[in-house]
C-alpha cells in the first residue's frame, strides 16, 4: 500500500513537470509568433490552452484524493499542498502564454511590435522559457540551489521590462497610443510569467526544507 502511494506522489510530480514543458513549450511559440507575425503559431498556442488547463485539473484531482485517502504528513503533505499551489502558477503561466499568442492574432497580419521593441521582447521570451524549463528541472529534481537560481532569472527579466518603459516613455515615440499600451501589457504578461515560474521553485524549496522563501526579512519557519 505504502508503495502505491509512493508512486502516486511521484506520478503527481512527474505531471506537475510535464506542465512546465507545456507553458515552456507555449511561451516558446507565442514569442516566435509575436516576433514573427506567425499566425499559425499563435492559434497553436490559443487551441493548446485547454491541455494546460486540463493538466492542471488532473494535478489538482490526484492530490485532494491523496489528501482525502492518505492522510499525508511532513514531506509528504508539503509535497501535496505544493503540488495544488504550483498547479495554479503552471496553469497561470499559461494563460500568460495564450494573452501574448491572442495579441499576435488580433493584429494579423500586422506586426504587433515595433522595430524598436522587438530585442527586448526576444530576450525576454528566451529568458522566460528557460525559466519554465529551469522549474521542469527543479520539479524533478528538487535541487533547492538551483531553485534559488531562478530569482537571478527573474531579475534579468525585471531589468528588461524597466528598460522597455525607458523605451515607451521617450517623448520621440512614434508609434502612437494603441502601440503603447500594446506594448505595455505584452511586457507585464511576460513578467508576469516569470514570477509565477519563481513561485513554482519556491513551492519546491519548501517541500524540501519546509521554509517558504520570500517572507519577510528571514525565511519563515512553515514546516509541517
Amino acid at each position: 500500500m505504502r508503495e502505491a502511494y509512493h508512486v502516486e506522489l511521484d506520478q503527481l510530480a512527474e505531471n506537475l513537470a510535464a506542465m512546465s514543458v507545456q507553458v515552456a513549450d507555449a511561451m516558446e511559440r507565442a514569442t516566435k509568433a509575436l516576433l514573427e507575425v506567425d499566425l499559425g503559431l499563435a492559434e497553436q498556442v490559443i487551441s493548446d490552452d485547454a491541455k494546460v488547463d486540463d493538466a492542471r485539473a488532473e494535478c489538482e484531482e490526484q492530490a485532494y484524493a491523496l489528501l482525502a485517502l492518505q492522510a499525508p504528513v511532513a514531506t509528504d503533505l508539503r509535497t501535496v499542498l505544493a503540488a495544488i499551489h504550483a498547479a495554479e502558477s503552471l496553469e497561470r503561466m499559461g494563460d500568460l502564454a495564450l494573452h501574448v499568442a491572442k495579441a499576435a492574432r488580433r493584429r494579423h497580419p500586422d506586426p504587433v511590435l515595433p522595430e524598436a521593441v522587438k530585442p527586448y521582447f526576444s530576450e525576454m521570451g528566451r529568458a522566460a522559457v528557460g525559466l519554465a524549463r529551469q522549474v521542469e528541472a527543479v520539479i524533478r529534481t528538487k535541487d533547492v540551489s538551483a531553485a534559488k537560481d531562478l530569482e537571478a532569472e527573474d531579475d534579468q527579466v525585471d531589468d528588461l521590462h524597466r528598460h522597455l518603459f525607458t523605451v515607451l516613455m521617450d517623448r520621440e515615440w512614434p508609434h502612437g497610443v494603441a502601440s503603447a499600451v500594446d506594448v505595455t501589457l505584452l511586457g507585464r504578461f511576460y513578467e508576469r510569467y516569470a514570477d509565477h515560474a519563481v513561485s513554482v521553485a519556491k513551492r519546491m524549496i519548501f517541500v524540501v526544507t519546509g521554509r517558504m522563501p520570500g517572507y519577510g526579512t528571514d525565511d519563515e519557519d512553515l514546516t509541517i
